[in-house]
């Protein structure tokens, strides 16, 4: 059974239209490289940062009877939570009011997955590891560094990821104020993931957003528009770094976020 704390982050994976695009813009933006893992894992990219594993990179014109046209998803990022039992952990899933999008399945010997949504309705994947535990946290330049799960519904959300998915819960700085509610599985450094209460932003739907961290983020910032991608908000300073909110050239949106030394 894996030491890695229940419910923490284990793997994302990048849903486009177009992955020789995605493979060109990141490469150059985070120096990732894309390996096509061949028709036996329906030519998904295997994502590495020097060697590193990052993610996963799936296109998205590819339907149940082969490939198709027109995109069968938007393009995006979804994470995946690690499971030491992933058919358990959705039955606790089903129990907490979650959804079940994509039942388990094996990913050869590699490991197990699923797709679920939160009561919230947030989507995220599950990974119960067989030869492959996940991404590596290297902290260098384009390593995935933090993630959280912003929602509309944080009373049903909070239990949800308690029971359901075994999260450790802890109030980010010790306290929670009734205001801004921001809870962490885990305590400080040694928390995995956040969960951030998002009523106050009207209609926004809720989503898990992932944290890439670069080396100054000004400076990717310039490089991120020469490559065809788009600032959404930002950058500004933060208790953990220099952030900002970006899209790529094909649609899907993450933070950066400046490593500390």
């Amino acid at each position: 059974m894996s030491t890695q704390p229940a419910g923490s982050l284990a793997w994302m994976n990048l849903g486009t239209h177009d992955i020789d695009g995605a493979a060109t813009f990141y490469g150059d933006l985070f120096g990732w490289d894309f390996a096509d893992q061949g028709e036996d894992f329906g030519h998904c990219n295997m994502i590495t940062n020097n060697g590193a594993p990052v993610g996963g990179a799936m296109s998205s014109l590819m339907g149940s009877e082969g490939p198709t046209e027109e995109p069968q998803n938007p393009t995006a990022w979804t994470v995946y939570l690690h499971s030491d039992d992933i058919e358990a952990t959705l039955t606790k899933v089903t129990e907490q009011g979650g959804t079940i999008y994509y039942p388990a399945m094996a990913v050869g010997e590699l490991g197990s997955m699923a797709i679920a949504g939160d009561p919230a309705g947030a989507a995220f994947g599950l990974w119960q590891p067989n030869q492959f535990a996940g991404f590596e946290f290297t902290g260098n330049h384009g390593s995935p560094v933090w993630f959280e799960v912003m929602v509309k519904d944080f009373d049903a959300a909070l239990p949800f990821y308690r029971v359901a998915l075994g999260w450790d819960i802890h109030a980010m700085g010790g306290e929670d104020n009734g205001e801004f509610r921001h809870i962490t599985n885990g305590r400080d450094r040694a928390a995995t993931a956040g969960l951030r209460d998002t009523s106050a932003w009207g209609d926004t739907p809720s989503y898990w957003r992932l944290y890439i961290g670069v080396n100054n983020t000004d400076e990717s910032l310039e490089k991120f528009k020469e490559l065809g991608g788009t600032v959404l908000d930002g950058p500004q300073e933060s208790p953990f770094g220099r952030m900002a909110t970006v899209q790529d050239p094909q649609g899907a949106a993450f933070q950066i976020i400046q490593i500390q030394g």
